[in-house]
């Protein structure tokens, strides 16, 4: 089964077709600039059975426009798929399994559209275009919430007016969920532990957001964002953590203006406002020999990390390891060691030259005496993804056999 899979960003669309069971990918590439007109074009880089990426612009005014594209670059190299699978960030209370989409699917995604202002309603679009030029292709929506829907009532429950609560459903819901599922799975298989007695704590480090996740016996427990993906970690533009008196002063400031807080908050916040010159935590690296405003934001950064990285592995009790990916999580090897240094308290022991020269994933960089072994995967949504697609309509399959 060629299964093609969607990964739509609020201006970017990434795409796979991969062969399942298999896992060979047969193309892929990545849409950018997607929406209003920027400084530079819009630009799709496509590869073909993992050659060199070729770039083809493209008027690409919605993600509806960025799909037909994407499929005329298929078509051309005479390449089909079976059925189509769409990561939607935000499933709500409504969704916690990958699920094959019809008009009453659409309907319930309709509904809690709001709940992702920036990543659902493209992906929607996206979505409707799809079945729209497509009817006869089996179409699947997987969540990046669903894997955060095993969180515990306790962990998820937040301490206001339980009515309201209900009513608005507001409690964590959790994010990066695809990606934490993906390299837990892949690091049971790397030491050989069976999933479901299988505990850690997935640091997934993008250089846009970041989230780590308490896993127990396979399972997410807790995850650093909540309600949005606003909560926890300090990100590139977002503020994680904040004292919600401090939104009730930000919305006194301006008056009332809900789009303005919101703006702040979510894009100029972060990395960004620590340093003043960039919400790329890797240029701040570089920049903080100067003892001064780029040493204080690393500080910061790396600060709210070791502090949930403690709070989980607490809450996990016996990890088996503690695993590192995405963009920052697998290439900046300062942020590992200074997040896991002086953790022995924990059973936590770090090889610094191994941890300084690992460049080939995945690989182990604790120390042979650890007792939680320091692991870095390079995650991967799209494959997750088909994944998750090829299960769902076997399964379908199978019960409509039956």
């Amino acid at each position: 089964m060629k299964i093609l899979v969607f990964n739509c960003g609020s201006s970017s669309l990434k795409y796979r077709l991969i062969q399942m069971p298999d896992e060979c990918e047969l193309a892929g590439g990545e849409a950018q600039r997607v929406g209003p007109p920027t400084a530079a074009p819009a630009r799709i880089y496509h590869s073909v059975g993992g050659g060199e990426p070729q770039v083809h612009y493209a008027e690409m005014p919605d993600h509806g426009t960025a799909f037909t594209a994407v499929m005329d670059l298929l078509v051309d190299e005479g390449l089909t798929c079976d059925a189509v699978g769409h990561r939607v960030v935000h499933g709500g209370v409504l969704f916690s399994q990958p699920t094959v989409i019809d008009e009453s699917s659409m309907s319930r995604l309709e509904e809690i559209s709001g709940l992702a202002p920036l990543h659902n309603p493209p992906t929607l679009n996206l979505i409707r275009v799809s079945r729209k030029m497509y009817p006869a292709l089996p179409q699947v929506a997987v969540f990046d919430t669903a894997f955060h829907s095993t969180i515990p009532e306790k962990a998820f429950t937040y301490a206001i007016p339980q009515d309201l609560s209900q009513k608005y459903g507001l409690r964590k819901y959790g994010f990066h969920g695809t990606s934490h599922e993906f390299v837990v799975e892949e690091a049971a298989r790397m030491l050989q532990q069976p999933l479901e007695q299988f505990s850690a704590v997935s640091c997934h480090l993008g250089s846009g957001g970041a989230s780590l996740c308490a896993v127990v016996n396979g399972k997410s427990v807790d995850n650093t964002m909540g309600y949005s993906p606003m909560q926890g970690l300090v990100m590139s533009t977002r503020c994680g953590d904040i004292d919600p008196a401090l939104t009730l002063n930000l919305l006194a400031y301006t008056q009332g203006n809900e789009d303005s807080v919101e703006n702040i908050l979510n894009k100029q916040s972060g990395v960004l406002a620590l340093s003043g010159v960039s919400g790329d935590i890797r240029d701040i690296l570089t920049l903080r020999g100067d003892g001064g405003r780029a040493s204080r934001t690393a500080e910061i950064y790396l600060w709210r990390i070791r502090k949930y990285l403690g709070a989980y592995l607490t809450v996990v009790g016996h990890a088996s390891a503690v695993i590192f990916t995405d963009t920052i999580g697998e290439n900046i090897h300062e942020v590992r060691e200074r997040v896991c240094r002086d953790l022995e308290i924990f059973g936590l022991k770090i090889d610094l030259e191994k941890n300084r020269t690992a460049d080939s994933f995945p690989c182990d960089v604790a120390t042979p005496d650890s007792l939680v072994r320091i692991l870095i995967i390079r995650t991967n949504e799209e494959l997750a993804i088909a994944r998750r697609v090829y299960t769902a309509l076997v399964s379908e399959h199978r019960s409509a056999a039956r």
